[in-house]
């Protein structure tokens, strides 16, 4: 028998910024299915991450929330660390990147770099904004682009034509930040010599540990000559110093990858039998594994190996890269209620059927997976109820009531047994090489052949026969052990299926090598519904809820899910845009708080001709509604109505205010009348 594997696994950092949502979750669930398969196969996996913590953006939404940064990253990592472990992802350590580990190792890896002569200086001119004294990433300024006319868009691609272009291109550019007009200065900048190290990368990124088509992609890089790598920022900004340079900072993405070092390093000084240095020197025997998606390759597959190299540190085993997330076909839209975040998922349904659903559509390669929703409540509803969980509340029963629960020995169908046992290395390999989706039908094909098998028998046509009970109790023991089977092998995607099915079948908890054995004159214990289907009525909830989030948010303005809240200076509009605006004076004749939600308030307008039922998100702001009644307002009359969980909202009230208890709804002066146009 071999010896066990020594393997440090990782996922891609988390920004410390926003939400998580379903598109992020599927990267941490594949990682999580994959550890835990290794897991069951008797090896030592250790699974690392971290909150990716530093950078001008956290720095702004903490000055905007009136919070040290540090606060800012304390509550998004609670936040984080509630819905990974609420989905069952089981981190061995999730850390911080702002965190003296890091900074330790950030320090040391980029003092062995400079002293190798890998880090080159030069002068830089960039977008500096006078009134917030910083200089501006690309993404903080914004202006007319120069290609094509279009304003409002970003300091290095046009959204509307797709051109790219240097910041310096753009037509009357503005921050982003404070709406001031940028001015030009020089500032000395650190750059890694990305092209020392060329030739290894080149045999490195063809050596395996990539997919092909990640490796192609990367060949158009290596084919076109590197680039060095700037690696500084000025303050203020939040991070870590660079040594020996005081007002220069090492950009967020030259500490985030060590960020899994850090976390590992952390987790050794807890448990002193794992060694850091056995899992990172130049020779390791050990084995490391990163998990990412195909918009961060250049990082983890260019500078992450080239910068370990160059340090004296091991290189990964393996960077294993999957596509983007759509939902229903197209990309998540706020809009339509699918870009969902994880809690708001974990609000309507349980954590294993999206674990089923990503394990059922995830292959190997680095192509998109489309969470179609109705394809979802059908699947799940069919595979795991409908055939894997079937196979156990049909047998359970007879064995209960025909055998006090125990299960009869022997082998009522040899050739079943014989199936199982071969299917066993195939799913292996297909956990093993991350084809996921393989091994999903792989192991339903199992099931059917076990429910065909047992349809065939109908032991609860037997059982109302003379003399056929013994035939029912071998038939039903022969379906135990199948389920049994079926259990084993899904267990790294449904851990709490297992469990409850672990805690019936009355066993301690399985390993992947439990599939080679039968249980045999064995007392079950009592059968209880191991999971119960898809409502899609809560999966339409889900979706409802979803746009009462964004509209909630939309009253309150915060900044989040990794983008700063629009500054009004940046975001022009033509002066026809805005006069189709047909803005009206509202008497809100009734308020209450909406049943379920945290945030809405149901209010109901009369604007003269007609009443109005709008949603709006301002409850925080009015705990008592009722006082809102009797009074003016102004309200958007001609916004598209939206159909949400709780009816439909005709039209928006006007607030304005920071968020939380400070919304104030706007009103017209005294004198106005309910229906009035507000020109």
């Amino acid at each position: 028998m071999s010896e066990p594997r020594q393997i440090l696994v990782t996922s891609a950092l988390p920004y410390a910024n926003g939400s998580i949502h379903l598109g992020h979750m599927l990267e941490y669930i594949q990682t999580d299915m994959w550890v835990r398969f290794q897991k069951l196969r008797g090896n030592q996996c250790i699974y690392v991450c971290a909150d990716d913590a530093h950078g001008s953006a956290i720095m702004l939404r903490a000055e905007k929330e009136g919070i040290t940064p540090e606060q800012l990253i304390a509550n998004v990592q609670a936040e984080h660390s509630g819905d990974f472990a609420d989905f069952l992802v089981d981190f061995d350590n999730f850390h911080s990147t702002h965190s003296e580990e890091n900074r330790e190792l950030s320090s040391l890896i980029y003092t062995r770099l400079r002293d190798a002569g890998h880090i080159a200086t030069r002068s830089v001119t960039q977008y500096f904004d006078p009134e917030k004294g910083m200089f501006l990433a690309d993404r903080f300024i914004k202006g007319t682009c120069p290609k094509c006319a279009a304003e409002d868009q970003y300091g290095d691609n046009c959204e509307k034509c797709g051109a790219t272009y240097a910041p310096t291109e753009l037509k009357n550019p503005k921050s982003a930040i404070s709406g001031a007009t940028p001015v030009l200065r020089d500032s000395q900048h650190f750059f890694f010599k990305l092209p020392d190290f060329q030739a290894m990368l080149q045999q490195w990124t063809r050596s395996g540990t990539l997919q092909d088509a990640v490796a192609n992609k990367l060949a158009e890089w290596l084919d076109s000559g590197l680039q060095e790598w700037d690696i500084s920022r000025d303050a203020p900004y939040f991070g870590f110093e660079i040594p020996g340079e005081p007002g220069k900072y090492f950009y967020v993405w030259l500490d985030a990858p060590i960020g899994y070092m850090a976390s590992f390093k952390n987790l050794c000084a807890r448990r002193p039998e794992l060694d850091f240095d056995a899992f990172w020197k130049e020779d390791s025997s050990a084995e490391l594994y990163h998990f990412i998606g195909k918009d961060i390759v250049n990082f983890h597959a260019l500078f992450w190996p080239a910068m370990l190299e160059g340090a004296g540190f091991r290189k990964p085993t393996a960077v294993n890269v999957h596509g983007y997330l759509t939902v229903n076909g197209a990309k998540m839209s706020k809009s339509r209620g699918t870009f969902i975040k994880a809690r708001t998922y974990l609000d309507h349904l349980q954590p294993e059927y999206l674990r089923y659903y990503y394990a059922a559509k995830l292959g190997r390669g680095v192509d998109d997976l489309d969470l179609n929703l109705e394809d979802f409540v059908q699947k799940v509803n069919s595979d795991l109820v409908g055939k894997v969980v079937n196979i156990a509340s049909r047998c359970a029963g007879f064995i209960h009531k025909g055998n006090d629960g125990v299960m009869v020995a022997g082998d009522a169908a040899p050739e079943l047994t014989e199936a199982f046992l071969a299917a066993a290395p195939s799913i292996a390999e297909a956990y093993e090489s991350r084809d996921f989706a393989r091994a999903m039908r792989e192991i339903m094909a199992l099931a059917d052949r076990a429910n065909a098998w047992i349809a065939d028998k109908a032991p609860w046509s037997l059982a109302k026969q003379e003399g056929k009970q013994d035939e029912v109790q071998a038939i039903c023991a022969q379906g135990i052990n199948l389920f049994r089977q079926l259990v084993i092998f899904l267990k790294p995607v449904l851990p709490v299926l297992a469990a409850d099915a672990e805690a019936f079948l009355n066993v301690a908890p399985l390993t992947w090598n439990d599939h080679q054995s039968r249980l045999e004159n064995h007392s079950l214990n009592a059968f209880k519904a191991l999971m119960s289907r898809i409502e899609p009525a809560k999966v339409e909830a889900m979706v409802a809820a979803s746009k009462e989030d964004l509209l909630a948010a939309e009253a309150q303005a915060p900044a989040g899910n990794g983008e700063l809240a629009k500054d009004p200076l940046s975001a022009e509009i033509e002066f026809d845009t805005f006069a189709a605006v047909d803005l009206r004076v509202a008497l809100i004749v009734k308020a209450e708080a909406v049943p379920g939600a945290d945030k809405l308030l149901q209010l109901t307008l009369d604007i003269g001709d007609e009443r109005r039922n709008v949603f709006s998100g301002i409850k925080s702001a009015y705990p008592d509604p009722s006082k809102l009644e009797g009074r003016l307002t102004m309200m958007v009359a001609n916004l598209k109505p939206r159909k949400m969980r709780f009816g439909v909202s005709e039209g928006m009230v006007m607030a304005a205010g920071p968020g939380g208890e400070e919304i104030y709804l706007l009103s017209p002066d005294s004198g106005a009348k309910p229906g009035q146009r507000i020109k």
